[in-house]
């Protein structure tokens, strides 16, 4: 038996006492991505009750997406460094006090101070995530990536829809959801605590900040990948920050359950887009993503118009579906085309830019629903947003069309 054991590699060893881990891991993240969605259904009620306007409740989403691409620009370094689990327990603990920080909660300075806590959380959670996952298939990072943009729309699914379902008929609707959601991230806790570390190969170095950088041979991809996710991100802003309410508004509903379902449909229908779109080539889902997404975002407005909840959920479904395709499709584009050498630094600006577009778009709406009211704004955000997706797809397009007549000359000239 000692025989045995000693010949089994640290390898063998942590994988076979881990069968569990990789299905953990990625609970974790569809977990973090739910702890960033919780506050959704209820900004309408912080809108209510402390006489919020639309500007301040973007601003405390956006500081989210700032303290997010801080968190991705150094976890990543700092998981090879130290390993990935002190980083995924690091970041449980950050939501957890996030968390406590929400249920304390009674002024906007502490709010934005959960926020912020909970974007260094999750995006520690999803870098530090996504290296694990790897580090325990590392022939299956395709797979990998699909499954993690699935639990991310799941996870943000469920806990919107709890959230909104916990606020509308549990007592104290400001701070019943997050006592839930910190007793599921406890739990997961307890289960990374348990885990062993899952990169072996951890290297000694300086702590420091991605450069964010693009190879000059995968400029044309990046620039059709990064459009199409900062044009599905700015959507995705307004969409947890400001859409439930206008929903709400327009359809004459405001029970909080109808603002969370039409978000929580969204966020299902973009994880069903991305599970079954496997079998599609990532430029012709990203192509057709980033169309369809032009397309739902223009139906929104004579949507909403109507005034029927059936007909603006199916359009908020339709929307989560080409956001899916779109999202999924550019991001498994650029995996497959970036330098495994140069993937830390293009990621890095992938992610900086992709979190601005959340961020920035989204203040700005906020801004001009204070000045002018949020059905005025919607049409002119939306057309804007349709016009990048348009670009992203035109550039995809113009890109393929190249790569056709490249291999057609080297056909010919053989």
């Amino acid at each position: 038996m000692a025989a045995t054991m000693s010949a089994t590699t640290p390898g063998d060893a942590r994988h076979a006492v881990q069968t569990w881990a990789y299905p953990l891991v990625l609970v974790a993240g569809g977990v973090a991505l739910g702890v960033s969605g919780v506050p959704a259904p209820l900004y309408g009620v912080y809108e209510a009750e402390w006489h919020l306007s639309p500007l301040t409740t973007t601003i405390v989403f956006a500081v989210y997406a700032v303290a997010a691409l801080a968190a991705v620009l150094v976890s990543g370094k700092i998981s090879d460094v130290v390993g990935r689990k002190p980083v995924l327990l690091g970041a449980f603990v950050i939501m957890v006090l996030g968390l406590v920080v929400f249920l304390l909660a009674d002024n906007v300075a502490m709010l934005l101070i959960a926020r912020a806590l909970h974007g260094l959380a999750v995006g520690s959670t999803v870098v530090a995530g996504a290296a694990a996952l790897l580090d325990l298939k590392p022939n299956h990072g395709a797979r990998s990536g699909q499954l993690t943009g699935v639990m991310f729309n799941v996870g943000m699914a469920i806990a919107i829809l709890g959230s909104a379902l916990l606020a509308q008929y549990a007592p104290y609707p400001l701070r019943t959801p997050y006592v839930v959601i910190t007793v599921v991230c406890l739990i997961v806790a307890v289960g990374v605590l348990a885990l062993r570390e899952p990169h072996s190969g951890r290297v000694a170095g300086r702590i420091r900040i991605s450069k964010p950088s693009v190879p000059h041979e995968i400029r044309d991809d990046f620039w059709f990948a990064a459009i199409g996710v900062m044009a599905a991100w700015s959507v995705l802003g307004v969409l947890l920050s400001l859409y439930p309410s206008l929903a709400s508004q327009q359809t004459g509903i405001h029970n909080l359950i109808f603002g969370g379902a039409v978000v929580a449909s969204t966020a299902t229908a973009g994880a069903l887009a991305q599970l079954f779109a496997t079998g599609i080539p990532a430029r012709w889902a990203a192509i057709v993503g980033d169309t369809g997404m032009a397309i739902a975002l223009v139906l929104t407005v004579p949507a909403l118009t109507t005034h029927n909840w059936v007909v603006v959920l199916a359009s908020g479904v339709l929307l989560g579906g080409t956001f899916g395709l779109g999202f999924g499709g550019s991001l498994r584009h650029l995996s497959n085309v970036v330098p495994q050498h140069k993937r830390g630094e293009t990621m890095s600006a992938f992610y900086l830019l992709a979190y601005t577009a959340m961020a920035l778009p989204t203040i700005i709406a906020g801004w001009a629903a204070t000045q002018w009211g949020l059905s005025a704004v919607f049409p002119w955000f939306v057309g804007v947003v349709a016009v990048a997706c348009l670009i992203a797809a035109a550039l995809g397009l113009r890109h393929h069309r190249a790569a056709q007549r490249r291999t057609e000359q080297v056909a010919e000239s053989v």
